[in-house]
Protein backbone atom coordinates (compact mmCIF):
# COMPACT_ATOMS: atom_id res chain seq x y z
CA UNK A 1 0.00 0.00 0.00
CA UNK A 2 1.07 3.87 -1.15
CA UNK A 3 2.25 6.05 2.09
CA UNK A 4 -0.51 8.01 0.21
CA UNK A 5 -3.50 5.76 0.83
CA UNK A 6 -2.17 4.47 4.43
CA UNK A 7 -4.65 5.47 7.29
CA UNK A 8 -3.86 8.24 9.33
CA UNK A 9 -2.96 7.32 13.21
CA UNK A 10 -6.16 8.72 14.20
CA UNK A 11 -8.42 6.29 12.00
CA UNK A 12 -6.18 3.55 14.03
CA UNK A 13 -7.18 4.96 16.86
CA UNK A 14 -10.56 5.39 16.69
CA UNK A 15 -10.35 1.72 15.07
CA UNK A 16 -9.07 0.33 18.68
CA UNK A 17 -11.90 2.91 20.76
CA UNK A 18 -14.12 0.93 18.28
CA UNK A 19 -13.09 -2.61 19.61
CA UNK A 20 -13.32 -1.13 22.67
CA UNK A 21 -16.60 -0.86 23.03
CA UNK A 22 -17.92 -3.66 21.13
CA UNK A 23 -15.81 -5.58 23.61
CA UNK A 24 -18.07 -3.55 26.56
CA UNK A 25 -21.71 -3.95 24.30
CA UNK A 26 -20.34 -8.23 24.24
CA UNK A 27 -19.68 -8.20 27.61
CA UNK A 28 -22.88 -6.53 28.86
CA UNK A 29 -24.61 -9.04 26.63
CA UNK A 30 -23.37 -12.07 27.86
CA UNK A 31 -23.97 -11.38 31.37
CA UNK A 32 -27.49 -10.33 30.36
CA UNK A 33 -28.27 -12.64 28.12
CA UNK A 34 -31.70 -14.14 28.46
CA UNK A 35 -31.19 -17.88 26.86
CA UNK A 36 -28.45 -20.12 25.55
CA UNK A 37 -29.13 -18.48 21.67
CA UNK A 38 -29.92 -15.17 22.67
CA UNK A 39 -29.71 -13.26 19.29
CA UNK A 40 -28.39 -10.16 21.43
CA UNK A 41 -25.03 -11.87 21.95
CA UNK A 42 -24.83 -13.38 18.66
CA UNK A 43 -25.40 -9.88 17.53
CA UNK A 44 -22.59 -7.98 19.88
CA UNK A 45 -20.39 -11.33 18.78
CA UNK A 46 -20.54 -9.83 15.41
CA UNK A 47 -19.89 -6.36 15.92
CA UNK A 48 -16.83 -7.12 18.22
CA UNK A 49 -15.66 -9.73 14.83
CA UNK A 50 -16.33 -6.87 12.43
CA UNK A 51 -14.58 -3.79 14.88
CA UNK A 52 -11.38 -6.59 15.56
CA UNK A 53 -11.22 -7.32 11.49
CA UNK A 54 -11.14 -3.15 10.57
CA UNK A 55 -8.49 -2.42 13.97
CA UNK A 56 -6.50 -5.13 12.65
CA UNK A 57 -6.50 -4.20 9.01
CA UNK A 58 -6.16 -0.36 9.97
CA UNK A 59 -3.25 -1.19 12.41
CA UNK A 60 -1.21 -3.70 9.64
CA UNK A 61 -1.75 -0.95 6.94
CA UNK A 62 -0.37 2.04 9.23
CA UNK A 63 2.59 0.13 11.28
CA UNK A 64 3.17 -3.28 9.90
CA UNK A 65 1.60 -4.79 12.64
CA UNK A 66 -1.19 -7.57 13.62
CA UNK A 67 -2.91 -8.36 17.10
CA UNK A 68 -1.91 -11.31 18.79
CA UNK A 69 -5.97 -12.74 18.25
CA UNK A 70 -7.91 -13.93 15.79
CA UNK A 71 -11.95 -13.70 15.85
CA UNK A 72 -13.57 -15.97 13.84
CA UNK A 73 -16.12 -14.55 11.16
CA UNK A 74 -19.55 -14.53 11.45
CA UNK A 75 -19.41 -17.01 8.29
CA UNK A 76 -18.09 -19.76 10.75
CA UNK A 77 -20.31 -20.40 12.72
CA UNK A 78 -24.26 -20.76 12.16
CA UNK A 79 -26.56 -18.50 13.89
CA UNK A 80 -29.55 -19.36 16.48
CA UNK A 81 -31.66 -21.43 15.25
CA UNK A 82 -35.00 -19.52 14.43
CA UNK A 83 -37.13 -22.19 12.67
CA UNK A 84 -40.66 -23.66 13.65
CA UNK A 85 -40.42 -25.81 17.20
CA UNK A 86 -42.29 -28.60 16.22
CA UNK A 87 -40.84 -28.92 12.25
CA UNK A 88 -43.73 -30.52 9.62
CA UNK A 89 -40.98 -30.64 7.36
CA UNK A 90 -37.07 -30.83 6.05
CA UNK A 91 -34.75 -30.35 3.50
CA UNK A 92 -31.41 -31.76 3.28
CA UNK A 93 -29.04 -29.80 1.51
CA UNK A 94 -25.60 -31.28 0.39
CA UNK A 95 -22.48 -30.68 -1.31
CA UNK A 96 -19.94 -32.87 -2.37
CA UNK A 97 -16.78 -32.16 -4.35
CA UNK A 98 -14.67 -34.29 -6.26
CA UNK A 99 -11.50 -33.90 -8.49
CA UNK A 100 -11.40 -36.64 -11.53
CA UNK A 101 -7.89 -38.29 -10.22
CA UNK A 102 -8.11 -40.95 -12.57
CA UNK A 103 -9.45 -39.89 -16.38
CA UNK A 104 -8.65 -42.91 -18.07
CA UNK A 105 -10.43 -45.30 -15.10
CA UNK A 106 -13.88 -42.91 -15.27
CA UNK A 107 -13.85 -43.23 -18.93
CA UNK A 108 -13.69 -47.01 -19.15
CA UNK A 109 -16.79 -47.12 -16.45
CA UNK A 110 -18.36 -45.14 -18.61
CA UNK A 111 -17.98 -47.18 -21.74
CA UNK A 112 -19.02 -50.10 -19.82
CA UNK A 113 -22.53 -48.47 -18.75
CA UNK A 114 -22.73 -47.63 -22.63
CA UNK A 115 -22.27 -51.32 -23.52
CA UNK A 116 -24.57 -52.53 -21.12
CA UNK A 117 -27.29 -50.75 -22.05
CA UNK A 118 -26.67 -51.09 -25.91
CA UNK A 119 -27.59 -47.57 -27.18
CA UNK A 120 -26.88 -46.37 -30.95
CA UNK A 121 -25.70 -43.02 -31.90
CA UNK A 122 -22.42 -41.16 -31.15
CA UNK A 123 -20.99 -42.28 -27.98
CA UNK A 124 -21.12 -40.41 -24.48
CA UNK A 125 -17.86 -41.96 -23.15
CA UNK A 126 -15.70 -40.36 -24.78
CA UNK A 127 -15.25 -37.11 -23.01
CA UNK A 128 -15.00 -36.50 -19.86
CA UNK A 129 -17.94 -34.50 -19.17
CA UNK A 130 -20.27 -37.33 -21.15
CA UNK A 131 -18.77 -40.18 -18.37
CA UNK A 132 -19.35 -37.77 -16.20
CA UNK A 133 -22.81 -37.65 -16.92
CA UNK A 134 -23.39 -41.24 -17.77
CA UNK A 135 -22.31 -42.09 -14.08
CA UNK A 136 -24.21 -39.55 -12.18
CA UNK A 137 -27.16 -40.91 -14.38
CA UNK A 138 -26.54 -45.19 -13.76
CA UNK A 139 -25.63 -44.34 -10.09
CA UNK A 140 -27.33 -42.48 -6.77
CA UNK A 141 -24.93 -40.15 -5.18
CA UNK A 142 -24.59 -42.06 -2.38
CA UNK A 143 -23.50 -44.97 -4.29
CA UNK A 144 -20.69 -43.16 -6.06
CA UNK A 145 -19.48 -41.50 -2.55
CA UNK A 146 -18.96 -44.66 -1.67
CA UNK A 147 -17.04 -46.12 -4.56
CA UNK A 148 -15.22 -42.94 -6.24
CA UNK A 149 -12.25 -44.64 -6.39
CA UNK A 150 -13.64 -47.29 -8.82
CA UNK A 151 -14.68 -44.42 -11.13
CA UNK A 152 -11.45 -42.34 -10.67
CA UNK A 153 -12.56 -39.94 -8.15
CA UNK A 154 -10.70 -38.24 -5.20
CA UNK A 155 -13.33 -36.87 -2.81
CA UNK A 156 -13.13 -33.13 -1.55
CA UNK A 157 -14.82 -31.42 1.10
CA UNK A 158 -18.39 -32.32 1.74
CA UNK A 159 -21.04 -30.47 3.59
CA UNK A 160 -24.82 -31.82 5.02
CA UNK A 161 -27.19 -29.12 5.82
CA UNK A 162 -30.54 -29.97 7.39
CA UNK A 163 -32.74 -27.37 7.33
CA UNK A 164 -36.73 -27.34 9.46
CA UNK A 165 -39.43 -25.89 7.91
CA UNK A 166 -43.31 -25.59 8.84
CA UNK A 167 -44.51 -26.84 6.05
CA UNK A 168 -43.23 -29.18 2.77
CA UNK A 169 -42.08 -26.90 -0.37
CA UNK A 170 -44.64 -27.51 -3.67
CA UNK A 171 -43.64 -29.16 -5.69
CA UNK A 172 -40.93 -28.02 -8.67
CA UNK A 173 -41.18 -24.78 -6.47
CA UNK A 174 -37.39 -24.53 -5.86
CA UNK A 175 -36.01 -26.65 -8.29
CA UNK A 176 -34.38 -24.56 -10.94
CA UNK A 177 -32.39 -22.57 -7.57
CA UNK A 178 -31.99 -25.11 -5.38
CA UNK A 179 -29.45 -23.54 -2.69
CA UNK A 180 -30.47 -19.64 -3.35
CA UNK A 181 -33.44 -19.35 -0.32
CA UNK A 182 -31.39 -20.99 2.72
CA UNK A 183 -31.80 -19.53 5.61
CA UNK A 184 -29.02 -20.21 7.91
CA UNK A 185 -31.43 -19.72 11.14
CA UNK A 186 -34.11 -22.73 9.55
CA UNK A 187 -30.66 -24.96 9.96
CA UNK A 188 -30.89 -27.25 12.58
CA UNK A 189 -27.82 -28.65 12.08
CA UNK A 190 -24.75 -29.51 9.58
CA UNK A 191 -21.72 -31.72 9.45
CA UNK A 192 -18.78 -30.31 7.20
CA UNK A 193 -15.84 -32.78 5.94
CA UNK A 194 -12.61 -31.22 4.95
CA UNK A 195 -8.82 -32.04 4.77
CA UNK A 196 -8.43 -28.82 6.38
CA UNK A 197 -9.84 -30.30 9.28
CA UNK A 198 -7.26 -33.49 8.86
CA UNK A 199 -4.29 -31.43 8.25
CA UNK A 200 -5.12 -29.67 12.12
CA UNK A 201 -5.53 -33.19 13.04
CA UNK A 202 -2.29 -34.17 11.55
CA UNK A 203 -0.22 -31.52 13.10
CA UNK A 204 -1.66 -32.53 16.66
CA UNK A 205 -0.51 -36.11 15.94
CA UNK A 206 2.96 -35.07 15.27
CA UNK A 207 2.96 -32.85 18.48
CA UNK A 208 1.87 -35.40 20.55
CA UNK A 209 4.34 -37.83 18.96
CA UNK A 210 7.68 -35.72 19.73
CA UNK A 211 6.16 -35.39 22.97
CA UNK A 212 6.19 -39.47 23.09
CA UNK A 213 9.61 -39.47 21.72
CA UNK A 214 10.73 -37.03 24.57
CA UNK A 215 9.38 -39.09 27.27
CA UNK A 216 11.54 -42.58 25.68
CA UNK A 217 14.26 -40.39 25.77
CA UNK A 218 14.12 -39.40 29.11
CA UNK A 219 13.12 -42.75 30.34
CA UNK A 220 16.21 -43.82 28.49
CA UNK A 221 18.61 -41.60 30.26
CA UNK A 222 17.16 -42.21 33.86
CA UNK A 223 17.84 -45.83 32.78
CA UNK A 224 21.54 -44.92 31.77
CA UNK A 225 21.83 -43.35 35.34
CA UNK A 226 20.76 -46.28 37.34
CA UNK A 227 22.80 -48.75 35.32
CA UNK A 228 25.60 -46.29 36.31
CA UNK A 229 24.78 -45.95 39.89
CA UNK A 230 24.14 -49.90 40.52
CA UNK A 231 27.95 -50.17 38.39
CA UNK A 232 29.21 -47.79 41.05
CA UNK A 233 27.56 -49.58 43.87
CA UNK A 234 29.12 -53.02 42.95
CA UNK A 235 32.54 -51.75 42.54
CA UNK A 236 32.05 -50.10 45.99
CA UNK A 237 31.43 -53.43 47.25
CA UNK A 238 34.25 -55.41 45.37
CA UNK A 239 36.80 -53.19 47.27
CA UNK A 240 35.58 -53.77 50.74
Amino acid sequence: MSDAAQPTAAEVRAAAEAVKTALDRHLAAVEGRSGEDDPAVYEAFNQLAAAAEVYDELLYDRYDEVTPFEIPGAEDALPPYAGPEEPNALSVLIRRDYAVAEPQRLLAQAQRIEAAEGEDGPAASGTTHGALGLLFGEFEPDEIASRHKEFGLEEGDSTLWVMAADDPADPGEWLEAPFEQVDPQQVVCRFDVSAVFDDVEDDDDEEDDEEDDDGEDLEEGLDTDLDEDEDLERLDADRR
